[in-house]
């Protein structure tokens, strides 16, 4: 017999050797009004198919967790892969990164025609007819040999590419009826269990719809978004020349010796980007009649919005502009005045955390031609400290402000719309690890900031990863609805940035205990950084937007 631990109802029940976590489901009475979808065993995400056969603390986990919508996910999206294939023989699907809380999805047919509504209605009724059916998901554990020669059989190169760069013995993949994929973590017991998604026909291709994570019964609300889509339409075509469409091609090239190549050039096109962006702010300033005169920029964080203000003040200056730059957090309120969360601790991402009305007015005086004493807060002491630093602006002079509220209309309302431009910096992650396996946008600045807190003697590992939920809500409620609003976006993401990333978080990440909750992301992020060919950072330059996480940047 084993011994398990439960976390949801506190907890102990034995069962005999060898029981799966479904089998053990109803000897605990809790909530489950959401379907469990999956546990943490151990601190590790597990699909509910895993065996025990030692004593263990189990979690059990629904749509609400973000490891359960993971889970959900990913199975959904070999639902759609799957159906796809019974409708299209022959044709090749890629799952691009998310838009408006669902997947974009090319669909490349066998007779090369474009994609139709009607093409759309078909995927969708066989998907809900294996739904119904109700087929169980497979995995299969083999040496990555053997994978490798059934992904070749069926034409997934890019899974090929994956594997063969994975420095791997043994590897899983999943089978759903005659279907077979990689996906690289757990996936739901059977097709039974996706009732709520979606497919609507988007652009050239179509959306893969999935729950609300709030009401995991509906599906997530649809939003436009052109100027993101614009943005990812931009990096799919530039991977796309460089034949560089996921990480297996990444890999392959490091190790043919190109990643100083890449690094390059993925400098050049962000520079090129916030060359236009200086050009576009230039022109707009020398407009007679309502002339930009403040430059408002933002982004969630780790996204690099104090590097991305230092390298267009210089292309500004390049430009003949006088670039003034001053952050929206030396406007924080003192500490105590902070408002807080329900449990009681401070809500440093909170609109009210910013003290607006002084930082308009300081704005409406500067724009008046005034001289300003600007505040600068010590966040050692939390006070917001007066210590004699003046700014004016000149007949030449442009105002940068950045921070997390910047594109807020709240925060500087008496000043004319015109006489705005806005920036808003992004981390559309710019490849997938295959055409099935879309990475989070989240992952890349939660490993930015693991990496940036961790060298600043910040935060431990354990100690951001914990934050972050929080961080994430903030963004979704204080950020993120004002995306479309900017005149433009910048997308910061690297396209070696894992590479890079690997070599720094790698033994940071691996600090975390075992014995704590921020563990299973521990693990997931350990695990999902092999997937990469380690890349020296030596090729960097000292202004690249990722010196500021990994240390050396000259801006500093």
């Amino acid at each position: 017999m084993v011994r398990v631990y439960c976390k949801n109802t506190d907890s102990f029940q034995e069962f005999p050797e060898g029981t799966a976590l479904l089998d053990t489901l109803s000897a605990f009475e809790f909530d489950k009004s959401c379907p469990i979808l999956a546990a943490k065993v151990n601190n590790v995400t597990q699909g509910l198919k895993y065996r025990l056969f030692n004593n263990r603390d189990v979690e059990f986990l629904d749509y609400h967790s973000y490891a359960g919508r993971n889970v959900y996910c990913r199975s959904l999206c070999f639902l759609l892969c799957t159906a796809v294939q019974d409708v299209f023989h022959g044709s090749t699907i890629r799952l691009r990164r998310p838009i408006s809380k669902g997947y974009y999805c090319d669909l490349s047919k066998p007779d090369g025609t474009p994609v139709t509504e009607e093409d759309v209605r078909r995927i969708e009724e066989r998907m809900r007819e294996i739904v119904a059916a109700d087929y169980p998901f497979h995995r299969h554990e083999v040496q990555v040999r053997e994978a490798i020669r059934i992904f070749s059989d069926l034409g997934f190169e890019d899974k090929v590419r994956l594997l063969q760069t994975s420095d791997q013995l043994y590897t899983s993949y999943y089978t759903l009826g005659d279907s077979a994929d990689y996906y690289y973590d757990a996936l739901l017991p059977s097709s039974g269990y996706l009732q709520v998604w979606g497919l609507m026909p988007y652009h050239e291709g179509f959306i893969l719809r999935v729950p609300d994570r709030h009401h995991p019964g509906q599906l997530a609300p649809f939003f436009e978004q052109p100027k993101t889509f614009d943005v990812f339409l931009e990096t799919n075509r530039w991977n796309s020349i460089m034949e560089l469409d996921n990480v297996g091609d990444v890999n392959i090239a490091c190790r043919e010796g190109k990643a100083s190549d890449l690094i390059q050039v993925a400098e050049a096109l962000q520079e090129k980007k916030i060359v236009e962006i200086a050009e576009e702010i230039d022109r707009r300033s020398r407009n007679p009649q309502q002339p930009v005169r403040v430059v408002l920029i933002t982004g969630p964080s780790s996204s690099g919005k104090t590097t991305f203000c230092h390298r267009l003040s210089i292309q500004l200056k390049a430009c003949g502009l006088r670039p003034v730059f001053f952050s929206t957090d030396d406007y924080f309120v003192n500490r105590l005045d902070t408002p807080r969360l329900p449990d009681g601790s401070f809500d440093f991402d909170n609109f009210e955390t910013v003290d607006h009305a002084a930082l308009e007015k300081d704005v409406v005086r500067l724009l008046a031609g005034e001289t300003v004493e600007v505040p600068e807060y010590n966040f050692k002491t939390g006070i917001r400290e007066y210590n004699g630093k003046q700014l004016s602006l000149g007949g030449n002079s442009i105002l940068l402000i950045e921070g997390i509220h910047a594109l807020n209309p709240a925060l500087i309302p008496q000043v004319p719309e015109p006489c705005k431009f806005r920036v808003f910096i992004s981390t559309l992650t710019s490849i997938s690890l295959d055409d099935h396996n879309c990475i989070p946008t989240s992952d890349n600045r939660l490993l930015r900031r693991i990496v940036r807190d961790f060298n600043k003697g910040a935060f431990t590992a354990q100690e951001t990863i914990r934050q972050w939920p929080n961080v994430r809500r903030s963004e979704v409620q204080w950020i993120y609805p004002y995306q479309e609003t900017a005149d433009v976006l910048f997308n910061s993401a690297y396209l070696v940035e894992f590479a890079v990333l690997r070599n720094h978080a790698e033994q940071i990440l691996a600090s975390v205990p075992k014995n704590c909750p921020e563990y299973s992301e521990a693990y997931r992020l350990l695990k999902f950084l092999h997937y990469f060919v380690p890349v020296s950072d030596k090729d960097i330059p000292a202004t690249s937007l990722i010196r500021s996480f990994i240390g050396g940047s000259s801006f500093n």
